[in-house]
């Protein structure tokens, strides 16, 4: 993980909403009714389709950036509200019942935040990354990790939250 354990904040921007309701209760001023039923629709698609192929063509047209040789895994879902904020660079993985969210629906705001997964990085099975993530290149997200922050190239991170996985004959093994 990076240093900065706030990086992921900085790139996610807060909208306020009024009222004394929660704000999903404004989802609609958020985002129109008739393009998040849309883009429902094309998710489910993209859930359930067996073909690598189809995935990207209709990720594409949702919006999001993919990258060529994408693997987009079943049941794999991208935030339904926000789908252009997604960037799966060349060959990444993105393994089954993963979860890919650009918003958060908050008390007295909303937040959004573009979701970057770097060339050739994997995502497990199950994972869930959160609004402003980064994902270096070559980097590995284990089986139902929770992502909060971002993930340095060629890093590997488990967990809820996810945290940097130790190496083998590291100092805090080698020591015990």
């Amino acid at each position: 993980m990076t240093d900065d354990a706030d990086s992921r904040h900085d790139r996610v921007t807060a909208h306020p909403t009024p009222g004394r309701a929660n704000s999903l209760a404004y989802w609609t001023d958020a985002k129109h009714p008739v393009r998040v039923a849309i883009n429902y629709l094309v998710v489910w698609l993209v859930r359930i389709s067996p073909s690598l192929r189809l995935k990207r063509l209709l990720l594409r047209r949702l919006g999001a950036t993919v990258g060529e040789g994408v693997s987009w895994g079943l049941e794999a879902t991208p935030d339904v509200f926000w789908p252009e904020l997604i960037t799966v660079e060349d060959h990444a993985i993105v393994g089954y019942d993963a979860t890919i969210l650009c918003h958060e629906f908050l008390q007295e705001e909303y937040r959004t935040g573009e979701v970057v997964v770097g060339e050739r990085a994997m995502i497990g099975a199950g994972a869930i990354i959160l609004p402003g993530v980064e994902i270096g290149a070559d980097a590995s997200v284990a089986a139902n990790s929770l992502v909060t922050r971002d993930v340095p190239p060629g890093e590997t991170v488990a967990g809820v939250p996810a945290e940097p996985m130790g190496n083998a004959g590291s100092e805090d093994e080698s020591s015990s």
